[in-house]
């Protein structure tokens, strides 16, 4: 009888342990399309300056040559094609 309390309650354990995984999935799949901070698509690269103060940031890009730098506002903004750039991050800036 002791046994299947255990067995019962561990059961338990993991079905809701993978009922809430499958909620955070689910949950995180819309805001996964424009990521925060640098991403790409199959064609263009973009930098997404996720903020709620308005603020504008410096980003660094790596493309062909040497580095760039380019001011962006909140929100998405394309700062190229994805066959000429690497990456892109925050330098630690406000413009």
């Amino acid at each position: 009888m002791r046994l299947r309390r255990i067995a019962t309650g561990a059961l338990g354990t993991v079905a809701l342990f993978l009922a809430s995984a499958g909620a955070v999935t689910m949950s995180a799949g819309p805001a996964a399309a424009n990521p925060c901070g640098f991403y790409e698509t199959h064609s263009d690269a973009y930098y997404n300056h996720c903020t709620s103060d308005g603020s504008r940031i410096v980003i660094e890009i790596d493309d062909w040559g040497p580095n760039s730098e380019q001011c962006v506002g909140p929100g998405v903004t394309w700062i190229g094609s994805s066959s000429d750039v690497d990456g892109a991050w925050y330098t630690g800036r406000t413009c």
